[in-house]
């Protein structure tokens, strides 16, 4: 998966004449930060730099995480078409993004952020691309949530790692409390990350919630530690990308766990691929999380006709029917 053409073209230009050591450096310190879960009172993307090493390294993988995320959502929700879109601890905007990109019918998005540089480089980076002008407000996840408007549409995206594990709940409540259509959670694909999404599914369910995705069900998640639900989409590197992460390979696998949780009734139910496919001659073994709210492994044959068929086409993360 790559960026929208236009978003790619806003980010080269943001990033014409940075030293790409000056951007390394700074890419390196905040993937540290990230990856330790720091919580020391100090935000992430703190100066112009860190915004700037953000949107080269880390905006791609978020994007496609978001992207693939809604794309399932909306797969169990055909009818669903939002008009306005709130997004929470927006970054650079890039649910903004992904969400224009998957629905056409969006009028109107408000984005709170609280770091300064992120929010003017996501100005910068949405002006004039919609057809409307998204409203950028300077707020603070939990202080200014009262000020936040209702939205067809909410997102939270890598942004529950950063509270302390007692303030994740009010925080969803709050959430929901303004969805009027899907709230979208995506954090790391990572023990930790699903473990908080496990938190904030279980908080929705309490509140009333429908889950979309990725889940078939409300019951209790049937895995199992060492085992944890998570998904992964491809993203392509560009030159800029190589060069911030002092990467070779031209891509990376961005592992992300998410819920996407609805007050709409989801047009199906179909089980979930929890793991790649492993495909032989003639055969498919699909680990499922299925519609009674338990992991089954199952195989398929080229006697299982139409439904061999569908596994054999089916990729990890899909929604899949096999009746």
């Amino acid at each position: 998966m790559e960026l929208p053409r236009p978003l790619r073209a806003a980010i080269d230009a943001e990033l014409d004449g940075v030293p790409g050591e000056a951007l390394r450096k700074a890419s390196d310190i905040l993937s540290g930060r990230y990856r330790a879960e720091t919580r020391d009172g100090r935000l992430h993307l703190s100066d112009d730099l860190f915004a700037k090493a953000y949107v080269a390294a880390r905006m791609p993988a978020t994007f496609a995480a978001l992207s693939s995320a809604l794309g399932e959502a909306a797969e169990a929700l055909p009818e669903f078409s939002p008009r306005t879109l709130l997004d929470v601890g927006a970054g650079p905007g890039t649910a903004l993004w992904a969400a224009t990109e998957r629905f056409d019918t969006l009028e109107g998005a408000t984005l709170l952020e609280a770091s300064k540089p992120i929010r003017a480089m996501g100005e910068r980076l949405s002006k004039g691309a919609f057809a409307f002008r998204p409203d950028w407000r300077e707020g603070q996840v939990e202080r200014d949530m009262d000020a936040a408007p209702s939205a067809d549409l909410v997102t939270l995206s890598y942004v529950l790692d950063e509270l302390p594990p007692a303030r994740l709940r009010p925080l969803v409540e709050a959430l929901w409390a303004r969805t009027q259509g899907l709230l979208l959670i995506v954090e790391p694909g990572t023990p930790a990350g699903y473990g908080r999404i496990l938190d904030a599914r279980r908080a929705l369910i309490e509140s009333g919630a429908t889950i979309a995705a990725p889940c078939p069900h409300e019951a209790a998640c049937p895995l199992e530690a060492p085992d944890w639900c998570h998904f992964a989409r491809r993203v392509a590197r560009s030159r800029i990308h190589l060069r911030t992460k002092s990467a070779e390979v031209p891509w990376e696998d961005e592992k992300f766990s998410y819920v996407a949780a609805t007050r709409l009734a989801p047009a199906m139910r179909a089980a979930r691929i929890l793991a790649p496919p492993e495909a032989g001659s003639g055969k498919v073994h699909l680990k499922l999380c299925e519609g009674d709210g338990q992991m089954r492994r199952r195989l398929l044959t080229k006697r299982d006709g139409e439904a061999f068929r569908r596994a054999r086409r089916a990729d990890w993360g899909a929604a899949i029917d096999l009746a």
